[in-house]
C-alpha cells in the first residue's frame, strides 16, 4: 500500500510482459512526504479516481499512451468513467517491474542495481515536474534566476508569477527525501527510457491539464507525472491531474492538498519544523528514512477543516469532470469554505 492507495496484484509483470492490477483510492492522506497522516478526508479516495479517470481517458483521445485500463463498476466490472452509476474508488492499471532501490549510507542510491534487475520494462525512478506558475515559497526560485525561466527581470517578484512557458523538470521518486536533478543525472536514472520523450509527454499532459482547468474556471499551476517504460515506449503512470497530484486554483486561491499543508505550517508549526530538521539530520545517520529521527506526530485535523476539505475535492471533481458525481456545495461556495482555514 502506498501513503493514501492501496495497490493491488491482478497478474504479475515479468521482464518480457506488463501485469495487471488495480488501484484502490482510499480516504487517507499525507502531506511533507510524512506518510498516512491521523484523519481520513470522507470520499477523497472517489474524487481523486473520477479525476484521474477522467484525465486517462482525454490523454488517450489525445494519443498519449497510459497505463491506465479502466474504473472497476459496482458488479467488478473493469468499464469506462461514463459506464458508472457511483463513483469509483478502484482503477484498473497496467503492472510493470519495480524492484528495490538499494541504499548504502557511503556510496547512496544504486540505480545501476534497479536497472540490472529489470531489463527494458520498469517503472521509470523519475517524477517528473511542470510548472506554470511560481509561487513565493517555491524551490524553483533557488534554483534559478527568473531570466533563466523566460521572465524579463533580474529579481523574483514577492507575488505569485505566471512563466511565459512551462517549465519541466526531473526529480527523484523511490529516495528518501526528494531531490531536483540536472537533465544529465535525470538521463542517467531514466536507464534506457529518452529524457526527451519524458519532457515532451510531460508537456502535452500539462497541455490538457490546463485547458480542462481553464474550461472548469481553475487555474492549473503545477504538477508531475510518473511513468513506465515497456516495449520501446514511455506511457503515463500512477494518477494524472488530481488535487494530490496537482496544484489547481480559482481565482488566487489554493484547490489543492496545498490547503492541508498551509494549515499545518500555520496551526503546528513545531511539527513541520521538526519534519524539516529530521530531513536534514537524516545525512548523519545510518540509514534513509527520517522519519524516527521526528520526535513529534502531526496532530489530528478538527472536523469542520475535515468537512471543508472534503466538500474542496468533491466539490473541485464536479466542477472539473462537469459532472454532479457527489453531493457537494457549488465550488464557489467550497471555496469560500476553505479561504478560512
Amino acid at each position: 500500500m502506498t501513503s493514501v492507495k492501496e495497490f493491488r496484484i491482478d497478474r504479475e509483470p515479468t521482464a518480457t510482459d506488463l501485469g495487471a492490477g488495480r488501484f484502490v483510492f482510499t480516504d487517507a492522506y499525507s502531506v511533507f512526504d510524512w506518510g498516512q497522516m491521523p484523519d481520513a478526508i470522507p470520499e477523497k479516495g472517489a474524487s481523486l479516481c473520477t479525476m484521474g479517470a477522467f484525465n486517462f481517458e482525454h490523454l488517450a483521445d489525445a494519443g498519449v499512451s497510459t497505463h491506465y485500463e479502466g474504473v472497476v463498476d459496482a458488479d467488478g466490472e473493469i468499464v469506462g468513467l461514463a459506464d458508472c452509476a457511483a463513483p469509483p474508488t478502484e482503477m484498473a492499471i497496467q503492472l510493470t517491474q519495480v524492484p528495490d532501490l538499494p541504499y548504502d549510507s557511503r556510496t547512496g542510491y544504486g540505480y545501476d542495481a534497479y536497472h540490472d534487475a529489470v531489463g527494458d520494462h520498469f517503472l521509470i525512478p523519475l517524477e517528473i515536474v511542470f510548472r506554470n506558475t511560481v509561487p513565493v515559497g517555491s524551490s524553483l526560485r533557488k534554483r534559478g534566476d527568473p531570466r533563466e525561466y523566460g521572465l524579463d527581470t533580474d529579481e523574483w517578484p514577492d507575488e505569485k508569477v505566471a512563466l511565459p512557458d512551462p517549465v519541466v523538470e526531473f526529480s527523484t521518486k523511490y529516495e528518501e527525501q526528494d531531490r531536483y536533478l540536472s537533465r544529465a543525472e535525470a538521463a542517467d536514472i531514466a536507464g534506457v527510457a529518452d529524457i526527451g520523450s519524458l519532457e515532451s509527454i510531460a508537456l502535452s499532459v500539462n497541455e490538457l491539464l490546463n485547458e480542462q482547468a481553464a474550461a472548469a474556471g481553475f487555474t492549473h499551476e503545477d504538477g508531475k507525472i510518473e511513468c513506465l517504460y515497456a516495449d520501446g515506449e514511455v506511457r503515463v503512470a500512477d494518477v494524472v491531474g488530481t488535487f494530490d497530484e496537482n496544484r489547481f486554483s480559482v481565482d488566487g486561491h489554493q484547490l489543492s492538498k496545498e490547503v492541508i499543508r498551509q494549515y499545518y505550517k500555520r496551526e503546528q508549526p513545531d511539527w513541520v519544523e521538526a519534519v524539516a530538521a529530521a530531513k536534514k539530520n537524516v545525512a548523519d545517520a545510518d540509514g534513509a528514512d527520517w522519519r524516527p529521527l521526528c520526535e513529534i506526530d502531526p496532530i489530528t485535523l478538527p472536523d469542520s477543516v475535515l468537512t471543508a476539505v472534503a466538500d474542496m475535492y468533491t466539490a473541485g471533481a464536479n466542477a472539473y469532470t462537469g459532472d454532479e458525481w457527489f453531493d457537494a456545495p457549488l465550488l464557489d461556495d467550497a471555496v469560500e469554505a476553505i479561504k478560512g482555514l
